[in-house]
């Protein structure tokens, strides 16, 4: 049977809202409380991939978001989220691929798009939505939103979460269709978001997750979280597991989320999957120094179809800035991460860290998979105006892996308006 897009069906919800309800209300009450919020992000990106034959991209690009937010018919708790976002480059630096195919990659081609439109109706701790949506799930290494990119990544989806009881969420979402960052490049599919977090205290969150990504894999995993307070001192922890097993939802006319994001191809009643996830992480700060080090393994594709991959994640804020691991090796993929920064208060914030890749299991008695070196700079200019400055340096390890250096930068800035009317 067709899919019919949800956001498509959140507008004809509310289009059966309307005629039910305009003769015992006048249309001036039909929206009402309006917030509207507005994002303007330029930004400069320079990247180079040593050695492959193509010129250094060179990208100006520009986010424009406008948002708006409102309650809809006087109803307390029922809302409506209307949002669109241009990406533009107004031809002044353009010289990066998908625009010109001779430069490196910058995945910031010029389109415009409904990014979110949704309404959601919110009582007694429940809240259905139905529509288009962002959505990002803890750290956003399984489910996120590429906020990074100038167009994100959104969600037609049908979700409830519910918030009831203190200190537990849940959150169940059919997904029919992804709208990934390439221009015009919607991926439709069946899969079934289901999240829950319970608050045992600062110390201790625990999540459990079952991502079933429709003709790719299940994600079945746990996360602990939590914070200790020490005085002047505060100590923060992660640890992770998930397993990536053969998917739950199958179907033959669907395309493969795999294959779509690099992996490997297999008709959907023959996929196997059956690798690792483990995640550590430790932090801590201090009068105004933080770092945190941190060990993060994805498992190599062994006898099954695919390494552990994560085809929905925010995928560069994870194994480097550089972009190197978006797809993660057929071995497998170990990541060291040491990350070292002082808070200067009005002056912003600087910190680096440092990534030491290796595969998990060699190939030709190979392991190293190189190393990268991330800087960043971010200060607040005054309110609503934020200036960010970050440097990815990438050095490939073994040959085999056929890796090559990789080297890039950002200048942005970020300016934010919210007002309600």
């Amino acid at each position: 049977m067709r899919k019919v897009s949800l956001s498509l069906v959140s507008a004809m919800v509310l289009a059966a809202g309307m005629s039910s309800v305009a003769s015992a209300a006048s249309l001036e009450n039909i929206i009402s409380n309006p917030k509207v919020n507005l994002e303007i992000r330029p930004r400069y990106e320079y990247a180079d991939v040593k050695d492959n034959g193509k010129d250094a991209a060179k990208a100006f690009t520009v986010r424009t978001a406008l948002e708006l937010d409102a309650n809809l018919f006087e109803v307390e708790g029922l809302n409506t989220q209307l949002q669109m976002i241009n990406v533009a480059h107004f031809g002044l630096i353009d010289k990066y691929a998908p625009v010109d195919p001779k430069y490196d990659v910058v995945m910031d081609p010029p389109q415009t798009r409904v990014t979110q439109a949704n309404i959601s109706y919110s009582a007694n701790g429940l809240t259905g939505i139905v529509g288009r949506k962002m959505v990002v799930l803890d750290n956003a290494r399984f489910i996120g939103n590429v906020g990074w990119r100038q167009m994100p990544q959104t969600y037609d989806l049908a979700a409830v979460i519910y918030n009831g009881v203190e200190n537990l969420s849940l959150l169940g979402a059919y997904v029919n269709r992804v709208h990934t960052v390439k221009k015009d490049y919607s991926i439709d599919t069946g899969s079934v978001l289901l999240h829950g977090a319970y608050k045992v205290g600062p110390e201790l969150t625990i999540t459990l997750y079952d991502y079933m990504i429709q003709n790719f894999a299940d994600h079945i995993g746990i996360r602990l979280t939590g914070k200790i307070d020490l005085g002047e001192a505060k100590v923060s922890y992660a640890a992770e597991y998930a397993k990536q097993k053969d998917p739950t939802m199958t179907e033959d006319d669907e395309p493969n989320l795999a294959d779509a994001f690099g992996g490997t191809h297999a008709n959907p009643d023959d996929i196997e999957q059956d690798t690792d996830y483990y995640n550590l992480n430790l932090g801590t700060s201090y009068a105004g120094f933080f770092g945190n080090i941190g060990y993060e393994v994805l498992g190599d594709k062994d006898d099954g179809d695919n390494p552990f991959m994560t085809p929905l994640a925010t995928l560069h804020a994870h194994n480097g800035w550089a972009d190197v691991f978006l797809k993660t090796p057929a071995q497998g993929l170990e990541d060291l991460s040491v990350k070292l920064g002082y808070n200067f208060g009005e002056y912003g914030k600087l910190f680096g860290i440092y990534h030491k890749f290796s595969a998990k299991e060699d190939l030709a008695g190979q392991d190293d998979l190189g190393n990268e070196i991330d800087i960043a700079y971010a200060y607040k200019i005054y309110k609503n105006l934020g200036l960010l400055l970050k440097y990815a340096d990438y050095n490939a390890g073994d040959d085999v892996f056929n890796k090559k250096d990789v080297t890039k930068y950002w200048i942005q800035l970020d300016y934010k308006f919210s007002a309600s009317m």
